[in-house]
This record gives structure tokens, C-alpha cells and sequence, in this order.
């Protein structure tokens, strides 16, 4: 029932296993190597069909260059590191804060808080659509950075709660016990003895909300008309014209838009792996 070594079946199941391998991974970069190859394509070439093949005539700064000269592509992406670094810090520290009190701490209705954090999970987002604009209209955040930080710290909340709880449960009782009989504050305890232990599920938590509040499109265009409060996802949408689209220009804003989630990736992986694997072993 377990995975087992490839390299231990049939000559017959290693081949199945390489083909397959391969043909997954070009069907996934395939639409990734369209949206690069479109990037640095010319419109003349998009008008005449060419989709696939090599480009007559190689854009590659030219159209780099325009997303910036031509449309508010700064903008957007100054917007997006304004929503999403204030976002993912509070999701983060508020999680980190809840998931200990139910980790470490006995008390009257902690497995219903828990159970209520792991319910939000589970309501669909789009019925929380109308109640939403309707509440960020009526206290004066519709349309604002503020509004989109405070929505994503309360949506992203309860799935980090849920991730950091289940981590700091395997936090040793002892070590905790042994601060406290030290004269230690519970707030010291939590900051200088049990968020260095779990800062490498810190560090992959951080990662996967950046990417999910990065990456969000749905509350971008519910939430925000213009463009002074527009994320980078909806704004490469509003570049599309209402006669004809410029692709090449879509298609570039949209590899600019990738990099930050996957150089904050590369930046963090060895934490992120890290986070991803603590306490998958014993011994």
C-alpha cells in the first residue's frame, strides 16, 4: 500500500513510469511556454495565426518595455506588495497567536473554536461575495487597499490557524513547563521559545498565503474599480481593450506578475521544504 522505490519494479513499469513522467510535466508547461512564447511575439505575428511557432520578429524588450510605458502595470504591482505583505504579516502572526492558545491551552470550547476555524474553510467564497461588498461599502472600504488587507487577513485566517495549531501541537509540554517554572512570561514563552521552533512552518505558511493573496483575482474585482487600489491580477484584465486585445502585452504583464510569488519561493525553499516535512519523521 505503500510507495516503493520505481527503480525495484519491472523494466516495463520504469519505461510506463518515464513516459508518463514526461508527458505530464509538457502538458503542464505547455500553456506556460505559449504565454512566454506570445510575450515576446509582435502583433503582426499574432494577427497573422502564428500561435506556435517561432516569432518573424523578436519583441522581447520592446514589449517588456511598453507594459510599463503604455499601461499602469507600476502601479499595479506596487498595489499588489501594498495588499499583499500587510495581509500575509497579519494572517501569519494572528494564526500563529490562535494556533497556540488551542495547541497549548485547556480551556471550555476549544475544540468548538477549532472546529469553527476549520468550517470557515469549507464556505464556499462566492456566497460571501454580496455580504462582503455590502459590508466594505457600508464602513467605507470598498474600493481601497485597507479593504482588500483587512478581507484577505479574515479570509486567510482560519486555513493559517489550522496549519500552525496542528504544528505547535508537536511542540514539546516539557520545554514550555520549563520556561514558566524560569519566571518566564507567556508572552516571552511564545516569542523567544516556541516561534523559533516552528519557524520553518512559519516560513512555508508565509509562502503559501503570499501566493494565494498574490495570486487572488476574485476579491480583486469584487472589492476594487479602480486603479489606485487595483491589484496586479485584475489589472492585467483591464489591459484587455473593448475592439482588440493586445496579447503580447497581456501575455508579458502576466509573466511579470508570476515573478515575485516564484523568486519568493526560490528565496524560501529550503525553509519552505522544511516547513512542508517537519515532523513527517520520528527518531
Amino acid at each position: 500500500m505503500y510507495p516503493v522505490d520505481i527503480r525495484t519494479r519491472s523494466p516495463f513499469s520504469q519505461v510506463a513510469y518515464k513516459v508518463a513522467l514526461f508527458t505530464a510535466i509538457a502538458v503542464w508547461l505547455l500553456p506556460l511556454a505559449a504565454v512566454m512564447m506570445t510575450s515576446v511575439r509582435g502583433l503582426a505575428d499574432i494577427n497573422a495565426g502564428n500561435y506556435w511557432g517561432l516569432p518573424s520578429q523578436w519583441m522581447l524588450i520592446e514589449n517588456y518595455t511598453e507594459i510599463f510605458q503604455r499601461t499602469r502595470m507600476a502601479r499595479y504591482l506596487l498595489n499588489s506588495l501594498m495588499i499583499t505583505l500587510p495581509a500575509m504579516a497579519g494572517a501569519v502572526a494572528l494564526s500563529a497567536l490562535a494556533g497556540y492558545a488551542l495547541a497549548k491551552y485547556s480551556f471550555k470550547g476549544n475544540l468548538v473554536i477549532f472546529a469553527l476555524f476549520i468550517a470557515g474553510n469549507f464556505v464556499p467564497f462566492q456566497i460571501l461575495m454580496i455580504p462582503v461588498r455590502d459590508l466594505t461599502i457600508s464602513t467605507g472600504l470598498y474600493d481601497t487597499i485597507a479593504g482588500l488587507v483587512l478581507f484577505h487577513i479574515a479570509f486567510q485566517t482560519g486555513f493559517c490557524t489550522l496549519f500552525m495549531r496542528n504544528f505547535m501541537m508537536n511542540v514539546p509540554d516539557e520545554i514550555i513547563e520549563s520556561a514558566r517554572l524560569e519566571g518566564a512570561s507567556e508572552l516571552r514563552i511564545f516569542l523567544t521559545v516556541v516561534l523559533p521552533l516552528v519557524r520553518p512552518a512559519l516560513a512555508a505558511l508565509a509562502v503559501l498565503v503570499f501566493t494565494f493573496i498574490w495570486n487572488d483575482y476574485f476579491w480583486a474585482l469584487v472589492l476594487v474599480q479602480s486603479d489606485h487600489a487595483r491589484p496586479v491580477t485584475s489589472g492585467i484584465a483591464a489591459l484587455s481593450g473593448q475592439w482588440i486585445a493586445s496579447w503580447q502585452l497581456i501575455s508579458a504583464g502576466s509573466i511579470v506578475a508570476a515573478l515575485p510569488p516564484v523568486l519568493l519561493f526560490f528565496l524560501m525553499q529550503k525553509h519552505f521544504i522544511a516547513g512542508l516535512t517537519l515532523g513527517a519523521t520520528k527518531g
